[in-house]
């Protein structure tokens, strides 16, 4: 039998089908590849240009379509307050996000990009999303469940705007409130900020009983990845000072402000956040020995590494003094994403030079482009790298407004109740002839919210959608009540008016890191007039509302009852549901309220602990009963006295495990 004629030129051009058949398949872009043969194939089809693309993180107002393109930008963020208009609706976030994505993946691998932002208490750079108090009024709940269903609604509210990525969250222990980021801190104990790493399970998923510990998890499309920071030891910088030196033993550093990072690591937390701060005098953006050394080698941590804003040009004293030493610095103590924002040609030129020169080994940017496509892969970026409108619903929904409004009851702390040992003030009665509310946080949504709300900084008055303290009392009180509303009501107002009792909501501006330093801590004038004009002449609730505690010792005497507030958020109506009784007061206190600042620094365990409240203290009502139950009124000296001599055995407690505990973390690590 004969066979056919077969021209040569038939052959040549089944086997370039058949070769361009096998060059289409890519290991990196099947989601059935174990994830790290897709890191693999996708790292050594990269150029150096690719690389150094990937590990460079810009602001998304120097960010385009085209600027993604021809560097290869492998992530973008909005910095506090950077949004693409005023109030901008979740249809206006989505579609920016994904024009700056549709330029990454029309790049020649098409890499997708991450989006990340600053959710540190909701979606709080978003107009209309729902804000949850900080994370020192959420130390005062000490409920770690609580903070895993405001991760989870975080997460929602993020999605709901196309991003994937938020920088929360703040793992500090803060040592001293005279810092500006207190209010960013659970708590003064190590312990109380380990449970509340459970957020960290709200905004990334539950993590899955075989999961490698170290390994970053996110579980899909309604999470997001999230970010333990500021490594390591922020929250005690010397005197309180921002980006200050953190001066401690081995012992306080692994005992005191490590641990947090554990528990963040073995919940699967995808990336960490490095400090702007020092340990003993060595820049944190520049420590190899902890970043590397510590974090990725003795921890196991398997996500990425990222620079704080700017962080590191702040290696150099003035910042960027040498740019070129601080890039080499930065990214050889083991960052992985350089957060520039701005002039980012210049990091990459030098980065790229540094590598060329081999000051910068190729090895190093290969384990930091490695780390990031894990995260990047672990997200499932590459199967779904476009936002939807699916989770516009979420951004402010009724159901996790109701969450924030459990939060506010739950973080409340009661400081005092009543000036007799057997009569408490508080609830106060919903039927009352005439009340008076007034100060300056009484009818302040941005007051309320404080900083990183909308706007780096925060800001005052109707800032975003939320119910304010005075609209909250207003729609908690009998019909017949008459609800007068003054800020600061001067004699003859007060000699005018009969009251049957009076709120008086005072407390701290809004502020953001560096500007938070504050070595007085004093209320906000008026405050303290507000406070005498009108607890002097008529029975009155003082509601603080502040990042931290604050002075108030002078005006005690004057106030009926005190509660601690912290920055409640958007909904004030967690304030009046404990305020009038319809839930209790559960909160205690997760800092030592001073009575002087001269204290400072003072936290529990300390020898010359001294404080006006102590770390765990919080008063009960009973609201069924006249008089007291198990509540105590602040001129119980002998509750006091308990409640130190028991926060003093608990440290001393603390600091005898605290070896065996730090052996049993690195076990479990291990």
């Amino acid at each position: 039998m004969a066979c056919p004629t077969v021209s040569w030129g038939c052959i040549l051009l089944l086997l370039c089908f058949a070769s361009m058949g096998d060059a289409e398949y890519m290991k990196y872009k099947d989601p059935k590849q174990p994830v790290n043969t897709r890191i693999k194939d996708l790292l050594g089809r990269m150029t150096l240009a690719e690389k150094i693309g990937q590990t460079t993180q810009i602001e998304r107002t120097v960010a385009s379509a085209d600027v993604m393109r021809k560097y290869f930008i492998g992530s973008i963020l909005s910095g506090g307050g950077s949004v693409p208009a005023p109030q901008a609706t979740p249809a206006m976030w989505v579609n920016m996000v994904n024009e700056f994505q549709k330029g990454a993946l029309s790049t020649r691998l098409g890499i997708p990009m991450i989006y990340g932002i600053d959710a540190v208490h909701g979606n709080n750079n978003v107009y209309n999303a729902t804000i949850f108090p900080h994370n020192v009024g959420l130390g005062a709940t000490r409920d770690p469940d609580l903070a895993r269903r405001i991760g989870e609604a975080t997460a929602l509210e993020v999605r709901a705007t196309g991003i994937p990525y938020a920088f929360a969250p703040c793992v500090a222990v803060c040592r001293d409130p005279r810092w500006g980021r207190c209010f960013e801190s659970y708590s003064e104990d190590h312990k109380i900020v380990q449970q509340m790493t459970d957020i960290i399970l709200g905004l990334q998923g539950e993590i899955p009983v075989n999961q490698t510990k170290g390994v970053p998890y996110v579980a899909g499309k309604d999470k997001v990845a999230a970010c333990a920071k500021h490594f390591v030891g922020d929250g005690g910088t010397h005197n309180g000072i921002n980006e200050n030196n953190t001066i401690v033993d081995e012992r306080g550093l692994l005992g005191i402000h490590m641990p947090p990072y554990y528990d963040s690591i073995i919940k699967g937390v995808a990336t960490v956040m490095v400090s702007y701060s020092s340990v003993n005098g060595a820049k944190m953006h520049a420590n190899h020995d902890l970043v590397t050394g510590y974090l990725k080698s003795k921890l196991r941590f398997r996500g990425f590494v990222i620079s704080d804003w700017l962080g590191i040009d702040r290696i150099t004293s003035p910042p960027a003094a040498n740019y070129t030493y601080s890039v080499q610095a930065g990214i050889n103590a083991g960052i992985d994403m350089v957060m520039v924002p701005f002039n980012f040609t210049r990091y990459i030129d030098d980065a790229t030079s540094l590598v060329n020169k081999s000051i910068i080994s190729m090895s190093r940017i290969d384990d930091a482009v490695s780390r990031i496509l894990r995260v990047k892969f672990t997200m499932g970026l590459f199967e779904n790298p476009l936002a939807d409108l699916s989770f516009a619903d979420q951004l402010g929904k009724k159901e996790h407004r109701e969450l924030a409004r459990e939060a506010v009851r739950k973080s409340l702390v009661l400081l005092k109740n009543g000036n007799t040992p057997n009569q408490q003030f508080l609830p106060l009665p919903k039927k009352a002839k005439r009340i008076l509310v007034a100060g300056s946080h009484a009818s302040n949504l941005g007051y309320q919210c404080g900083g990183w709300s909308i706007e780096w900084m925060g800001g005052s008055g109707d800032i975003t959608v939320g119910t304010t303290i005075l609209d909250a009392i207003k729609s908690t009180v009998d019909d017949s009540t008459s609800v007068v509303y003054s800020e600061n009501p001067d004699d003859s107002f007060m000699k005018k008016n009969d009251f049957s009792f009076a709120i008086v909501v005072v407390g701290e501006p809004p502020y953001a890191e560096t500007v938070g330093d504050n070595s007085d801590l004093t209320i906000l004038d008026p405050g303290p007039d507000t406070i005498r004009n009108i607890c002097s002449r008529v029975k009155c609730a003082v509601v603080i509302v502040s990042g931290r505690p604050v002075v108030i010792e002078p005006y005690l005497p004057l106030m009926e009852a005190l509660v601690a507030a912290w920055l409640p958020g958007t909904e004030g109506q967690g304030v009046a549901d404990v305020l009038f009784g319809d839930y209790g007061f559960t909160g205690k206190l997760s800092r030592t309220w001073f009575k002087s600042v001269d204290q400072l620094p003072m936290n529990v365990g300390d020898p010359h602990y001294d404080p006006l409240f102590p770390f765990g203290f919080g008063l009960t009502v009973n609201s069924s009963q006249p008089g007291f139950s198990e509540a105590r009124s602040h001129g119980d000296k002998k509750e006091i006295t308990v409640c130190v001599a028991l926060s003093l055995v608990l440290s001393m407690v603390l600091t005898f495990d605290l070896g065996i505990g730090i052996f049993q973390r690195g076990a479990a690590l291990l």
